[in-house]
């Protein structure tokens, strides 16, 4: 990571930290009365081979002590209706502004793995983990619905871990590749910029569809 990427990653956090904090404090009050605690769920996941961190999220489902892997169809019932509408907005990832400031994650670049994955296809992602991980990016920006769809269809635990070891990373890794090839920051800018304006006019299409 250049200097110049950190330094406007420092900035950017806590400019939306400032601008967020009094919205922040009503949804956690809202999720509070609505499906108590914990507010936050927190994940392993690797900064880069052999360097863990700890992802910080809302919670959006119920709470299961033995859970583990990604999300599918078979965890599909668990996800409570304000989960649900805190994913559809993304509202969700607000807590890893903290992450972005702690230097775990930078605004741009590939989503963060699970431990599982970076130790099942350690060459891939000794490459693709070259690059900082990411709250949005090329993959989380074109990759993302086709990757809930093939999940959704999973049934099983099993089901969702192969489908998304087989289709899913290769898919995500070759988009995060093209990103790091590439990477500057108006690049980041433009990336920012479609995954907000995505967020904003999500709910406009939808009612379109409708």
């Amino acid at each position: 990571m250049t200097p110049q990427k950190r330094l406007f990653d420092i900035a950017l956090a806590l400019l939306l930290m400032a601008v967020l904090a009094l919205p922040f404090a009503l949804l956690l009050l809202v999720l509070l009365v609505k499906d108590g605690r914990p507010l936050f769920y927190v994940s392993e996941r690797m900064r880069a081979p052999g360097r863990p961190f700890a992802l910080w999220k809302l919670r959006t489902m119920t709470v299961v002590v033995s859970d583990s892997g990604v999300s599918g169809g078979d965890k599909a019932s668990r996800v409570t209706p304000t989960g649900r509408m805190l994913r559809r907005a993304r509202l969700d990832e607000i807590p890893q502004l903290w992450n972005v400031l702690r230097g775990d994650m930078s605004f741009v670049g590939p989503r963060p793995p699970l431990r599982i994955y970076v130790e099942r296809f350690p060459d891939l992602y000794a490459r693709v983990l070259q690059s900082r991980p990411g709250i949005t990016g090329l993959a989380s920006l074109h990759y993302h619905r086709h990757e809930a769809w093939i999940l959704a269809q999973c049934r099983t635990a099993a089901e969702t871990d192969a489908a998304y070891s087989r289709r899913c990373v290769p898919a995500k890794a070759k988009l995060d590749l093209i990103y790091q090839q590439n990477q500057s920051l108006c690049l980041d800018l433009k990336l920012i910029a479609q995954t907000g304006f995505g967020v904003l006019l999500r709910p406009f299409f939808r009612k379109r569809a409708e």
